[in-house]
């Protein structure tokens, strides 16, 4: 009785916060209001870095709908960093109102692309952009951008929300993007703190990322790099609902695994690089963003968060009340199991309670066992560049041709 009740003791602990965590963020994020920005007619200079890493199958048609902002024209340059692209690909770049940076790497990394491309440019910007290669902008996301760098702020991360849910796993990459916007970013600015970027979809004040990002070396999760860095420094990360940027969600099973076990390294990497930092940091200056972005990297992903609480309250409730044991034990486990499911339902937005949701959730026990091997299998991953294959076709519009 004494081994089950430590058991049951440490995994009510740490279930407990971890739960805890995401159901304050989450029911935070029922309260979030977008405020509306205007712009006065102060037009910025905004360049939209678009890095492509044998992205051909998308690029040309991200590249067509980069220039169909409503902002002027004159005032915002499209630029496409040529990783490893074919000839034919950057011919038909070059036909474009665009900025084409060829680069060649050994190792190819995010970071590189954008370090090698802001130094080769000329043009001086107010803001950069940043974008994977199968992003699409809103017609209206500069424009909103623009407005809210009216407050200056160093930071601001759009909403990315999904441009395809035409199979089960992108139903359910698409629901975890919006369970992470509701907690990570709409719950976390209610209640005073930084909201998480997510390497796409976000906007800087030129100048200060361009320096940034020269001491950034991740090969993998860059995007976790630069936020604490500016964490660090005291700045404060800005989120903008209404600006949406539509992501490509996953296709295939292998790519859900790559991508998971890239994030999951990341996490690992930097949790161990900033936790003992961050912890000084609160103590001695009072930085709650640092220390709460150190903080997250230690909760579990939610999908195996919940996994393990429904399958720990099943398993302990069933011991409990077959050895007879006290009932503060049984009780917790119900008001964890409870606060768990509340979270989630808090923070899925009300769009995916539907059929076809319902049907990806039969895929979900798949794609918890991936993530717990790819928890198993992390080891190196933050030191090698996975990349993510696009293949999804995006509508065609016209644009303008030099």
């Amino acid at each position: 009785m004494l081994l089950l009740n430590i058991v049951q003791t440490i995994l009510l602990i740490f279930l407990g916060l971890a739960t805890l965590y995401i159901l304050v963020f989450s029911f935070a994020s029922l309260f979030y209001r977008q405020k509306k920005y205007k712009d006065h007619g102060n037009y910025k200079k905004i360049a939209v870095l678009i890095p492509a890493y044998k992205e051909d199958e998308v690029i040309i048609e991200v590249a067509h709908n980069a220039l169909m902002q409503d902002y002027p024209a004159e005032l915002y340059d499209v630029i496409i960093i040529a990783d490893s692209l074919k000839s034919e690909t950057i011919i038909a770049l070059n036909h474009m109102a665009i900025v084409v940076i060829k680069v060649k790497f050994e190792k190819s990394t995010k970071s590189k692309a954008l370090n090698m491309a802001m130094n080769s440019l000329e043009t001086s910007y107010d803001i950069a952009v940043v974008l994977d290669a199968d992003n699409i902008m809103a017609t209206d996301f500069l424009k909103k951008m623009n407005a809210v760098f009216e407050t200056h702020p160093m930071a601001v991360q759009g909403h990315r929300t999904a441009k395809n849910m035409n199979n089960s796993w992108a139903i359910l990459d698409a629901a975890s993007e919006e369970i992470n916007n509701n907690i990570f970013r709409k719950g976390h600015r209610v209640l005073g703190l930084s909201s998480a970027i997510i390497g796409s979809g976000m906007a800087f004040r030129y100048d200060y990322f361009k320096t940034m990002m020269s001491t950034v070396t991740a090969v993998g999760g860059f995007d976790k790099e630069i936020e604490l860095k500016m964490l660090y420094e005291g700045h404060k990360i800005m989120y903008l609902d209404d600006a949406l940027i539509y992501d490509e969600k996953i296709q295939k099973i292998e790519v859900f695994s790559n991508q998971r076990r890239r994030w999951l390294s990341a996490q690992v990497h930097y949790l161990r690089k900033d936790i003992v930092n961050a912890c000084k940091q609160l103590v001695l200056k009072g930085n709650i963003d640092y220390f709460d972005k150190a903080i997250q990297f230690l909760q579990p992903p939610r999908s195996i968060l919940l996994a393990a609480v429904l399958v720990f309250s099943f398993v302990f409730l069933i011991l409990n009340y077959y050895f007879n044991n006290q009932i503060v034990y049984s009780i917790s486990w119900i008001i964890i199991l409870l606060s768990c499911i509340l979270s989630f339902v808090f923070s899925i937005p009300k769009s995916f309670y539907n059929l076809h949701t319902l049907r990806a959730l039969l895929h979900l026990p798949t794609g918890i066992f991936i993530m717990f091997m790819s928890l198993l299998n992390i080891k190196g991953a933050n030191k090698t560049f996975i990349h993510t294959k696009h293949t999804a076709f995006v509508k065609k519009s016209d644009s303008k041709i030099k």
